[in-house]
């Protein structure tokens, strides 16, 4: 079973996200804050956590607190072990094009998702795609002779 994370403040959000997420046969570990989630990733990558590890991240770019979603996403791409997930941001707040590119280049992110999020049928296609081609990109080129 693949699992996804989020990283989202709106309770409304991230329990439908799950709700979907468990309808697709995915397991889903959501985090209310930017501190929450760096905590789970330290546990990580100092291997206190057992179970799963997800393939893709939902982060929410404005959180409470002082960590940020783009501070979630750079902390994951400095992860040894986390380091090569999804990164997918989402917001409700309009973004300057200058914003929305500090923003991704700041966590190496996949991609950007405006709110109210695309329709359930086209989520889930999408999300799968960009782990897809992270995956993708990841591998090592391999040596045709």
């Amino acid at each position: 079973m693949s699992t996804w994370m989020v990283v989202e403040d709106e309770p409304d959000i991230y329990e439908v996200l799950l709700a979907m997420f468990e309808l697709w046969g995915i397991e889903g570990v959501a985090f209310v804050d930017g501190e929450e989630a760096v905590a789970w990733i330290e546990d990580v990558d100092n291997e206190r956590f057992q179970g799963e590890l997800p393939e893709l991240a939902l982060l929410d770019i404005r959180l409470p607190g002082t960590v940020s979603g783009p501070d979630v996403g750079a902390r994951l791409r400095k992860s040894p072990i986390l380091g090569n997930m999804a990164i997918v941001f989402i917001t409700a707040y309009k973004l300057s094009p200058e914003e929305e590119d500090a923003v991704m280049k700041k966590a190496d992110a996949d991609r950007l998702i405006y709110k109210p999020l695309p329709r359930f049928a086209e989520l889930q296609p999408m999300l799968e795609s960009i782990i897809a081609t992270r995956r993708k990109a990841a591998q090592p080129p391999s040596s045709d002779k």
